[in-house]
């Protein structure tokens, strides 16, 4: 059985030209730079975050208090992240732990 998701949405012809010359450049296919930024947006890659929020001011794709709200959560979570020095690794570590103490 196929696990994997057709991901579909239409541009001017214009876009998808120059989009495919600069994959070429590059040396990537369009799936391959797809699936890039893809990977970079789920994994919360600070530099593809920075710029689709950048762009949604730009382009007002959100209210002004939305995009502040957003802005205040994201230092919340870098204060408490610092404040912690917990990485995903010492997460897991913590659980496993946990797991091992509690026989689960």
């Amino acid at each position: 059985m196929n696990n994997r998701k057709k991901i579909m949405f239409y541009e001017t012809e214009d876009r998808q030209v120059k989009f495919r010359i600069r994959c070429q450049h590059d040396g990537l296919s369009q799936s391959e730079v797809l699936r890039i930024l893809l990977t970079g947006y789920i994994e919360g890659n600070e530099n593809i975050n920075d710029f689709i929020q950048n762009s949604k001011e730009k382009l007002k794709m959100q209210g002004t208090q939305k995009i502040q709200k957003m802005r205040h959560l994201k230092k919340l979570e870098s204060k408490n992240i610092s404040k912690f020095s917990l990485n995903e690794g010492e997460i897991e570590n913590i659980f496993d732990m946990i797991e091992t103490e509690t026989n689960l």
